[in-house]
């Protein structure tokens, strides 16, 4: 969650944060190597304020950053699955865990309520993402998802939804390591019950159904600072309905500008410049593999994707993802692709306005066509979809074309986390080709 803002704080999340203390303000946003943060992190550390319980995880800790003698690739070898904890942990005696069936509309509905009034908010509390349903069962379902990673913590007496994480299955490129991964999401906890310190517990209760599957390794993002991001992004956004965002206050109308100035400042074309630039097919899906894994291959950490993870993640679906293709006339040859995701927002306490619409950079691939063009036409097409904004972060090559189509730096960031996976240093946000939804 993020705005168009001057400051670059990260946004305030209504995730219960395992560590209550978390330094979540202390990245300086043009240190990608994260060296000086940790330096003045380990200086503002008083014992109250230690990761008590990351600092409990196989995770790369602060400590360690800049220590190039430790070995990359796991951090705990695995252990005979017959010694992984079979039985759940143990929640406070008032609730009980569930295993969340997505494919029940009845369920689908409990989560969907659940994250649409407790998810992640900005730092004003203006904006909470809106995740639909049809993108949660998309999000949650891949090719060889596990439905017990989906799990849910109910209120004993009132049988109540009050807590939600996830896990889905994913192979992740690590360097030249190929590894088996969850991809953990959806971490949530009813706002009223953010005391009771339930979120170490289903951290580790996702973890101990991973670990079942013989999965030891996991990727994750997070707004706040927890030991130890392996890079940190920045969200930019792009003005699609200018007027509609100044009155919802996500962005403010710029010093010596007006409203009608501002309007044109973000017109775009009424249609795509590129000839063939036409929305993907399932007939795609074995071209959009090709290219796809051939321009991952240059960034140090991305997902090995094969055609029935092509198909699952970038096959559009209505109100969910948009993918386009660039089909040469001449050759019918594909030659690029573009692709966003649908994640809306509730704006809260707007009496004009209940929804802010908002496309979300997702994979794009240029070969043929410039990728400024390619996303200019990205622009265009959810300009005619009445998405209101267009946000991207400045992984893979995305900076190479943010400032040139008017895009602003927003007031949010994103840090990645592996867990169980120790690189030596932080990478750009460049070398980082992972867009976890």
């Amino acid at each position: 969650m993020s705005k168009l803002s001057g400051n670059n704080s990260p946004p305030g999340s209504p995730r219960e944060n395992p560590d209550q203390n978390s330094e979540s303000n202390l990245l300086p946003k043009d240190d990608s190597a994260l060296e000086s943060v940790v330096r003045r992190l380990q200086d503002s550390m008083s014992v109250g304020k230690r990761h008590t319980f990351w600092e409990t995880q196989p995770v790369g800790q602060f400590k360690d950053v800049g220590n190039t003698s430790l070995p990359e690739g796991p951090i705990e070898a695995p252990v005979p699955l017959s010694e992984v904890k079979q039985e759940p942990y143990n929640l406070p005696s008032a609730y009980e865990w569930t295993t969340c069936d997505m494919d029940s509309e009845e369920i689908c509905n409990e989560v969907y309520s659940l994250l649409k009034n407790n998810y992640v908010e900005d730092e004003e509390n203006m904006f909470r993402f809106n995740y639909s349903k049809e993108f949660l069962r998309w999000a949650l379902r891949p090719p060889g998802y596990y439905r017990s990673w989906h799990i849910g913590v109910r209120a004993k007496t009132s049988k109540k939804l009050v807590a939600f994480i996830t896990g889905i299955p994913a192979r992740i490129r690590v360097r030249d390591e190929i590894v088996k991964m969850a991809e953990i999401n959806f971490l949530c906890v009813h706002k009223k019950l953010r005391s009771k310190r339930l979120a170490p517990v289903m951290i580790k209760e996702v973890t101990r159904r991973v670990h079942l599957e013989d999965i030891w390794q996991a990727a994750y993002t997070a707004g706040v600072i927890l030991p130890t991001p392996i890079t940190t992004s920045q969200y930019w956004h792009r003005s699609l309905n200018p007027k509609k965002l100044i009155d919802v206050g996500f962005s403010r109308l710029g010093a010596r500008m007006t409203m009608s100035r501002t309007i044109k400042l973000y017109k775009l074309s009424d249609s795509p410049a590129t000839p063939g630039f036409r929305k993907m097919e399932l007939r795609d899906v074995p071209a959009v593999t090709r290219l796809l894994r051939n321009y991952q291959h240059q960034f140090a950490v991305a997902p090995d994707f094969d055609e029935n993870d092509v198909e699952h993640w970038l096959l559009p679906t209505e109100s969910v993802v948009d993918s386009y293709v660039v089909d040469t006339p001449e050759t019918h040859e594909i030659t690029d692709f573009c692709s966003f995701y649908t994640l809306p927002s509730t704006i809260l306490g707007n009496p004009n306005h209940s929804i802010l619409k908002a496309a979300y950079s997702y994979y794009n691939v240029s070969t043929k066509t410039p990728l400024l063009q390619l996303m200019n036409d990205a622009l265009i097409v959810a300009k005619q979809k009445d998405f209101d904004v267009f946000n991207a972060l400045d992984v893979m090559h995305n900076d190479t074309f943010l400032k040139e189509l008017k895009f602003g730096p927003g007031d949010g960031q994103l840090h990645y986390y592996l867990y169980n996976y120790r690189l030596r240093q932080a990478l750009r946000p460049s070398e980082v080709s992972l867009v976890l939804l």
